[in-house]
């Protein structure tokens, strides 16, 4: 929190609620020590984002699957694994599509319906945003 200035997140996952607040700069905080564990998580479908001007056709092309939290976006469960999944590559509902590393806790993404997946939309090791779009998948 200190290395990006916040003073205060606040974090809800379906039973769990997390809140930080930092009071001033003259507290100590002590830092616990890492622990990296992968969690699994299912994913309910995010919301269709509120109509925007115009899209153009080829956004028709397939559905969005959008990311659940803001974190680290890793398409490998490991360094020297391959993709969880690529282009042509049809999944199954609960099929894990990627990794999101939140707190240093990595998060199992998983599908929330079954599709082909026609494009990943965001870069290995890239910051992902809440409700910001990963993959382009045909559902069927």
């Amino acid at each position: 929190m200190q290395k990006s200035d916040l003073t205060e997140i606040e974090i809800e996952l379906q039973d769990l609620k997390l809140r930080l607040a930092r009071p001033g700069k003259a507290t100590n905080i002590q830092e616990a020590p890492a622990y990296r564990e992968v969690v699994q998580s299912r994913v309910a479908e995010p919301a269709p984002p509120e109509p925007a001007a115009a899209q153009p056709a080829e956004d028709h092309a397939g559905d969005t699957f959008d990311s659940p939290m803001v974190g680290t976006f890793y398409r490998k469960p490991s360094p020297e694994d391959g993709p969880f999944v690529q282009v042509g590559d049809h999944v199954k509902k609960g099929d894990a599509l990627c990794i999101i590393e939140a707190m240093k806790v990595m998060n199992e993404i998983q599908s929330d319906f079954a599709g082909e997946i026609i494009e990943v939309l965001v870069e290995d090791g890239s910051s992902v945003e809440y409700g910001q779009p990963l993959f382009k998948i045909r559902k069927g």
